[in-house]
């Protein structure tokens, strides 16, 4: 056998084994079929503290195309406007996804935002201080002709908040090498307010209020501290 062919061979033998590899790591179970099932209308409350559901606002559903993307991501998805006795409002988006591959993984609003002709002018993250812990989030303003939209949302992904890009890739790998499958949750606070430094404490104090309206056992799931 010449080298030039033993080399070939060794090189087919190698992608062989890697591909093999591959698919052997791939994880298969789903965390989500493990524990209670998620139901965001229920667990969710529609009213508490100073906050309730403001019935007088129709949902502005997204364009069916919009939808079908969605809907391939995330299992479930919850979007209400709040209003408390001030007549401060606020708009909570949550999105559920049960699997949380490499092929079915979270959006982050940049993108949803920015694909709906809206300009971010801003963007950073912070650690808003509850009264359960810190809670790592990332804030954004997002503004489209008058419209000057507020934005502060988190992740978690499985057991664990995800700042970054990078740390949704890390906390997904680490579960991957046990050949588990997370599952995510996105949670977004927004507001239409001119005042930026008003928005965000509007949103912190909101946060804090819902995480005082959920049962320690769905605190985390929802809100990301204990």
């Amino acid at each position: 056998m010449s080298p030039l062919l033993r080399s070939g061979l060794l090189v087919a033998a190698l992608m062989f084994a890697a591909s093999a590899a591959a698919v052997a790591l791939r994880p298969t179970h789903k965390l989500a079929d493990d524990g209670p099932k998620v139901d965001l209308e229920a667990m969710i409350p529609k009213s508490f503290a100073d906050w309730r559901v403001d019935e007088s606002l129709l949902i502005i559903l997204p364009a069916p195309d919009v939808q079908a993307e969605l809907d391939k991501i995330y299992n479930q998805t919850l979007a209400r406007t709040y209003i408390n006795t001030k007549g401060q409002r606020i708009m909570l988006s949550i999105a559920y996804g049960g699997d949380q591959s490499d092929a079915l993984s979270i959006h982050r609003p940049e993108g949803c935002y920015q694909g709906q002709g809206f300009n971010i002018k801003k963007r950073d993250s912070t650690f808003l201080n509850l009264s359960f812990g810190s809670l790592p989030v990332s804030r954004l303003v997002a503004s489209s002709g008058r419209r000057h939209e507020p934005i502060t949302y988190w992740i978690i992904v499985g057991e664990q908040r995800a700042t970054t890009n990078l740390d949704m890739k890390k906390i997904k790998l680490a579960y991957a090498l046990k050949g588990e499958i997370p599952d995510g949750i996105l949670v977004r606070v927004s507001s239409i307010d001119t005042d930026e430094a008003r928005a965000f404490s509007i949103h912190r104090e909101f946060i804090d209020a819902i995480a005082h309206a959920l049962p320690a056992t769905e605190r985390w799931r929802v809100v990301g501290v204990n």
